[in-house]
């Protein structure tokens, strides 16, 4: 679906399609974050089954995860999740969530990536062994290079090396940034006013390579193309009012919703996103509330998929 803000036009275009909305000095910026192995699977003491989300490494094998069932893991308790490796509950935190400590007879890294399970979105039911197998490349971008989220930036996943090399075949400039994806992207807004919803903070990272070819494509005239709600989170993070990017890296917890002025971004690529969702309410802020409710009652009337997997919007 391509969304025109400035006329309100909306239209049905295949995905590869979208090389001919670029101008030659525009530069797409891409969020090359790799999804961990970060589900671990394994028993209590008790033999009764266990589950562990790693959220956020802490240093020394300690991390913030959410832990399955909450009314077990209590600090003390231990998960087995394979011969030498295990994890021990240490504490709650204020958000409900736990810090773990991972035990291994490997280093964490090659344990995590020998019994971790790829943190599939709830709703894609398989069994493990058809998981490692199917998702464990297809869940990630084909330019994800920095291990460190939980889940993929799912805008990127339409992108192929051939479509990529044939943007850049335009003469389109290209910036990588990093967000990790951590909870606060799924977080639901369940309070009334959206103001005193509490954003979880995720690691941001852009260079200054980054950001200066986003600062020369755009003093010239060129657009910033963000693939992804992500890209557009890491972008509005380091940038000032007027519309410069900074090299930077560290936690944000922004939270772009109406009436957000975008200070950086010009277009953006991205997912259909749940109703209540920090995501949506990001696409709102960007096309504006009206045209946004507008182009997903076309979506659902179309037939558009939504989820990880699903199509595509591209909002000029």
């Amino acid at each position: 679906m391509v969304v025109d803000r400035a006329t309100g036009d909306i239209v049905h275009r295949r995905f590869t399609d979208i090389v001919s909305f670029f101008d030659p000095q525009d530069v797409l910026v891409i969020n090359r974050t790799r999804v961990l192995r970060s589900r671990l699977l394994g028993t209590r003491t008790s033999g009764a089954p266990a589950e562990i989300l790693l959220l956020k490494a802490l240093g020394n094998g300690r991390y913030e995860a959410m832990v399955s069932p909450g009314s077990k893991l209590k600090p003390g308790r231990r998960v087995e999740i394979a011969p030498g490796f295990s994890a021990e509950i240490l504490d709650h935190t204020e958000r409900g969530t736990r810090v773990v400590r991972l035990d291994s007879t490997l280093p964490i890294d090659q344990a995590l990536a020998q019994f971790g399970h790829v943190p599939l979105p709830p709703y894609i039911i398989r069994p493990d062994a058809a998981e490692d197998a199917e998702d464990a490349e297809r869940y990630q971008t084909v330019y994800a290079s920095e291990a460190g989220s939980i889940a993929a930036p799912t805008a990127g996943l339409h992108f192929t090396n051939e479509l990529l090399a044939a943007v850049s075949a335009r003469g389109v400039g290209r910036a990588e940034v990093v967000l990790h994806v951590g909870a606060g992207t799924f977080k639901p807004v369940d309070v009334d006013d959206p103001a005193q919803h509490v954003m979880h903070e995720e690691f941001c990272s852009v260079s200054s390579g980054a950001a200066a070819t986003i600062n020369d494509r755009r003093s010239a005239g060129g657009r910033v193309w963000a693939v992804g709600t992500t890209s557009v989170r890491a972008l509005e993070s380091v940038s000032d009012e007027h519309g410069v990017a900074h090299a930077g890296e560290g936690e944000t917890r922004i939270f772009l919703r109406p009436p957000y002025r975008f200070r950086i971004v010009d277009r953006i690529v991205t997912n259909f996103h749940l109703p209540r969702s920090t995501l949506i309410m990001l696409v709102a802020a960007f096309a504006g509330y009206e045209l946004t409710m507008h182009a997903y009652r076309a979506a659902v009337t179309c037939g558009y998929r939504f989820y990880s997997y699903g199509d595509a919007m591209l909002i000029l």
